[in-house]
C-alpha cells in the first residue's frame, strides 16, 4: 500500500514531467514558460513531500479539515497525530512516540545496565496508565551500515563543535552530543572488529478512551506527554511524536511485521 506523503510525491513528479514536456514542445513561448514553472515547482513539492512528508501533510490536512478513514473503520483526524477508534459508548485514541537509542547494553558495564534497568522501573511504575514499549530486532547489512555510522558520527561530531562554539553553550546538550559520538564511534569499532551488527527499531504506545473524539484525543495527548518525559528524563533516550506516514507505520506494526531486514530499515521511524 503506497503511503499518503509518498501517493502526493508521486502526483507532484508527475505533474512535474508533464510541465517538462509543455517546456520541450512550447518551442520558448508561453507554454515552455508555463512548463518550466510547473516541472520547477511540482518537482520541488515531490522532494518536500518524500524527505518531510510526515511534517507538511499533517500541516495540510489540519487547515483543510481532511478526516482519513482506514479500511478497518480507524479514523485518522485532520492533526494526524493520533488515530481513533469508536466503541461501546466511548472513543479511543492511540498515540505513538518514536524512541532513538544511542547507547546498547553491550556498551555498558554490568553496574551501568543494573543502574539503568532501576531507572526503567522508576519511570513506569510513575505512570498511571498501561503503556506498551516495542523493539523490532535485525541483523544489519554490513555493506552500507559503514557509510551511515560514519556520516551520522559527522553530523554527531558537527553539531558537538557548533554548540561548543556558542558564547554560553548548554552543558547538558554537549554531554548528550558526546555521548552520541562515542555511540557511533563503538558501532565503527565494532564494525572493524568483525561484529556483526545488531539494528534496533523502537516506539511506544499509549491509549486514552474518552465520551467524545475531542476527549479521547486531549486525554491521549496527556498521556503521551507524561510517558515522553519520563522516557526522556531516565533512559537518555531521544523520543519524537510520530504523526502521519510515520505513526500510520508503527500502527500497521502492532498488526503485522516487515518480514525482511531491508524492508525494516526501508520504512523505519
Amino acid at each position: 500500500m503506497v503511503s499518503q506523503t509518498k501517493l502526493v510525491a508521486f502526483i507532484s513528479a508527475g505533474l512535474a514531467f508533464v510541465g517538462a514536456l509543455f517546456t520541450i514542445i512550447g518551442g520558448g513561448g508561453l507554454f515552455s514558460w508555463i512548463g518550466g514553472a510547473i516541472a520547477g515547482i511540482c518537482g520541488l513539492m515531490a522532494v518536500i513531500f518524500l524527505r518531510y512528508g510526515y511534517i507538511v501533510l499533517p500541516m495540510i490536512t489540519q487547515q483543510t479539515k481532511v478526516v482519513v478513514m482506514t479500511d478497518t473503520g480507524f479514523e485518522v483526524p485532520p492533526s494526524q497525530d493520533v488515530i481513533l477508534k469508536k466503541g461501546e459508548g466511548l472513543y479511543y485514541a492511540s498515540a505513538f512516540l518514536g524512541i532513538k537509542i544511542h547507547e546498547s547494553a553491550s556498551e555498558k558495564t554490568l553496574e551501568e545496565n543494573i543502574a539503568y534497568n532501576e531507572y526503567f522501573e522508576r519511570a513506569i511504575s510513575n505512570l498511571k496508565y498501561v503503556s506498551k514499549i516495542s523493539y523490532m530486532l535485525y541483523v544489519e547489512d554490513i555493506t552500507e551500515k559503514r557509510k551511515n555510522i560514519e556520516a551520522k558520527r559527522a553530523e554527531a561530531q558537527l553539531r558537538l563543535a557548533r554548540e561548543r562554539e556558542k558564547p554560553e553553550p548548554d552543558v547538558l546538550r554537549i554531554d548528550k552530543f558526546e555521548k552520541e559520538v562515542g555511540s557511533w564511534d563503538n558501532q565503527l569499532n565494532k564494525l572493524i572488529r568483525g561484529i556483526k551488527p545488531m539494528g534496533v527499531i523502537a516506539y511506544a504506545m499509549t491509549t486514552a478512551s474518552g465520551v467524545s473524539k475531542e476527549g479521547a484525543t486531549a486525554s491521549v495527548k496527556a498521556q503521551a506527554k507524561e510517558l515522553k518525559s519520563a522516557l526522556e528524563n531516565t533512559l537518555n533516550v531521544e523520543i519524537d511524536w510520530l504523526t502521519a506516514d510515520e505513526m500510520m507505520k508503527c500502527f500497521d506494526w502492532e498488526r503485522f511485521l516487515p518480514t525482511t531486514s531491508q524492508e525494516l530499515e526501508e520504512t523505519a521511524v
